[in-house]
């Protein structure tokens, strides 16, 4: 997993809204957990006024491309979605409540989409680190599906993958 920030403007390294780190090694007892559920901004908002997390950030990942730009990942080319990286607590909240937040604020069963957002950009993500990150995704993507069928959605189409590059988005998105 590598965390670029090449293509930051400003180089800024604090939450606009809380005034923490976005970047750099978090200290032990944290974990980080990358999604994309449509727009980073409105995903964003929902994890960071989520008890336990420490800190979010924007950016790009799940893409073929280096260092995309937001008007780059817009066109639909560079293959990557429009993300949040979560920063949290372990010892404040858990790996499964995060899943929960990202499951019950995004509908994963419209494909290419939220709502009137349309593009790859805003597809349902979640890109892993590890084994066990990736085992609690599909369980909690297996009961969501149970829930979803159960009140007349869809199959689940949200993308579950390892993180390859976190590619930090501009300044003026964090």
């Amino acid at each position: 997993m590598t965390f670029r920030s090449d293509v930051l403007v400003n180089s800024s390294t604090t939450h606009f809204v809380h005034g923490a780190p976005i970047m750099g090694s978090f200290p032990a007892g944290h974990e980080s957990l990358v999604v994309g559920m449509g727009c980073f901004w409105g995903a964003e908002r929902k994890f960071w006024q989520t008890p336990g997390v420490v800190t979010t950030s924007v950016g790009y990942a799940g893409g073929h491309t280096t260092n995309p730009t937001y008007k780059e990942v817009c066109s639909g080319r560079t293959g990557h979605t429009e993300v949040v990286m979560v920063v949290f607590d372990i010892s404040q909240t858990t790996l499964d409540n995060m899943l929960r937040v990202f499951w019950e604020n995004h509908d994963p069963t419209q494909g290419n989409r939220q709502g009137n957002a349309i593009g790859t950009q805003y597809r349902s993500a979640i890109y892993f680190a590890n084994d066990a990150q990736r085992v609690a995704a599909e369980a909690s993507r297996d009961v969501f599906q149970k829930e979803l069928t159960a009140a007349g959605y869809g199959p689940i189409t949200t993308e579950i993958a390892p993180l390859g590059e976190y590619f930090y988005a501009e300044d003026y998105h964090q």
